[in-house]
């Protein structure tokens, strides 16, 4: 199924990635792994990484890898949650010490 690979050959999955198929596993030419089919059938409205894995009743990692090949085939589509801006981080923590030291 990974051929003992542990990591994804292209892209990083967060559990809560969304991934979505570009086109129904049925539309693709050549022999696609049953697996690999599967995500592809499912995705066909977006679903998160952990609920792909849930509905395959696969290991997360195992996931991660058959969708990094299927990314990059051109497959799927992802989007991971975006990052706090830094600024944003730091008026965070510099309002909670002030409040610390207002107590």
């Amino acid at each position: 199924m990974t051929q003992g690979r542990t990591r994804p050959s292209e892209g990083e999955f967060d559990l809560i990635a969304v991934v979505v198929s570009t086109q129904p596993a049925a539309a693709i030419r050549g022999d696609l792994p049953p697996e690999q089919a599967a995500i592809l059938n499912l995705c066909q409205r977006p679903l998160s990484v952990a609920e792909v894995s849930a509905h395959l009743h696969l290991p997360l990692g195992t996931v991660r890898v058959l969708l990094g090949d299927l990314l990059g085939a051109g497959l799927i589509l992802t989007s991971g949650p975006r990052p706090a801006a830094q600024p944003q981080r730091h008026h965070l923590l510099k309002a909670v010490i002030n409040g610390l030291n207002a107590l």
